[in-house]
């Protein structure tokens, strides 16, 4: 009964978010004889401050659309052309192009993680790379709107699903996986080197990737191995209700996701939203709506199938399979020492809770046959796990790193 709990709750929720909203556009419109006294009296603006903030925290987010428009780049704004080149039922290849850009650009695919949060939000990441390369996303899918006879979807098929977008853009591309798909493309590349696939990538950008979580375990790390797997199968796992598409599913809720990252950081959104409230009560609207575009991202969560999420949790967490040698596909023992052509780059945060260091740096470590001049280590100073990817130090420090290492490698 745990979906049709939160599906009672979201229901009830979405309606006080509406009325919240009614009531925070009436407090604000000075036309209403009821706002005089109140705007003198400094009530009615932090009246419907307030119930802005709870309209905003208690809303319901869909997928959010990628509006990559247009990109800045040699001095001038170029318009972006967006178009979905491969389709399949737990997840798409999206292509992202600017024009202005040669045909014999640089091709990127960038493989966003399937950890409770849509591919948007690695916007940030595209758009900087947008700037050089020609960007492909693999955009996963929603798995509670995916339908029983669609059949599973597990980490072999999430490597099948790599090398199939990989075949796509043809010989000669680079990778780059954001955190959780670090170990399955990892190993999706360790496949296609072994098989002297022409497809396989050029280079493989690894950031703050659970490669080898001995490493400076977070709290993330000591969630999945205080308990069992079958904890995990028992309490986290839920069926989709009948009203989505995907209604008999077995999957691992976005919102249960959506949980554990707040309340591993509670105090920090709870003063974000604080500082959002003091932001809208003095008329400073920008500074609030950008806290709202990142809630907005932030709170806009999808299902995992319950095999993929259960896999990755005693695979990579709990049994370590990648660093101890074990890690399957298809019933074949995946062999790393096969990476013998595809360079290798390891970005880590200084500050990352969830990856801490030494976790994606292990990852060079496991790799003996690869020449150390295909390899490279950033650790970005001052960096979180999402200022990897996104804001003022992804653009302007990481970005550069990795552009300089697909051109060296190129």
């Amino acid at each position: 009964m745990l979906y049709q709990a939160y599906e009672l709750q979201r229901s009830w929720l979405s309606s006080a978010s509406a009325w919240a909203s009614i009531g925070a556009e009436m407090l604000s419109n000075p036309a209403l004889p009821q706002n005089y006294m109140g705007g003198y009296l400094g009530l009615g603006p932090m009246a419907a401050s307030a119930l802005e903030v709870f309209a905003h925290a208690t809303a319901t987010y869909g997928k959010p659309a990628w509006g990559i428009e247009s990109v800045e780049a040699e001095g001038r704004h170029w318009p972006v052309v967006e178009a979905t080149v491969v389709n399949r039922p737990f997840g798409d290849l999206k292509r992202f192009r600017r024009e202005g850009l040669g045909e014999d650009a640089p091709r990127l695919l960038i493989v966003a993680p399937m950890s409770g949060h849509y591919a948007t939000l690695l916007r940030g990441t595209v758009e900087r790379m947008l700037e050089n390369y020609t960007v492909f996303v693999t955009d996963w899918a929603d798995a509670r709107n995916v339908p029983l006879h669609e059949g599973h979807f597990d980490l072999d098929d999430y490597m099948d699903y790599v090398i199939e977008f990989l075949e796509h853009i043809g010989p000669g591309a680079h990778a780059m996986a954001v955190c959780q798909p670090s170990v399955p493309v990892f190993a999706a590349t360790a496949i296609m080197n072994r098989d002297g696939h022409d497809c396989a990538p050029k280079t493989l950008t690894m950031m703050g990737g659970p490669i080898d979580t001995r490493c400076s375990p977070t709290s993330v790390n000591d969630l999945a191995m205080e308990r069992p797997i079958e904890w995990f199968q028992h309490n986290v796992i839920a069926t989709v209700p009948m009203q989505y598409r995907g209604g008999g599913r077995r999957v691992y809720p976005g919102f249960m996701q959506l949980a554990g990252f707040m309340s591993m950081n509670l105090g920090n959104h709870m003063m974000s939203h604080y500082e959002m409230f003091k932001h809208l009560t003095v008329g400073d609207e920008a500074s609030a709506q950008a806290t709202k575009d990142f809630y907005d991202e932030y709170r806009s969560v999808c299902d995992m199938t319950a095999e993929f999420y259960l896999q990755t949790v005693e695979e990579v967490f709990q049994t370590h399979a990648i660093p101890n040698g074990t890690f399957m596909h298809r019933g074949k023992r995946i062999d790393l020492g096969d990476i013998t052509g595809t360079a290798l780059l390891a970005i880590e945060g200084e500050r990352d809770d969830i990856s801490g260091l030494g976790q994606t740096r292990a990852a060079l470590e496991l790799t003996p046959n690869l020449d150390a001049s295909k390899k490279r280590y950033y650790m970005a100073e001052g960096a979180g796990h999402y200022g990897i990817f996104n804001g003022s130090k992804w653009r302007g420090k990481i970005a550069p790193v990795v552009e300089e290492f697909i051109a060296a490698h190129g």
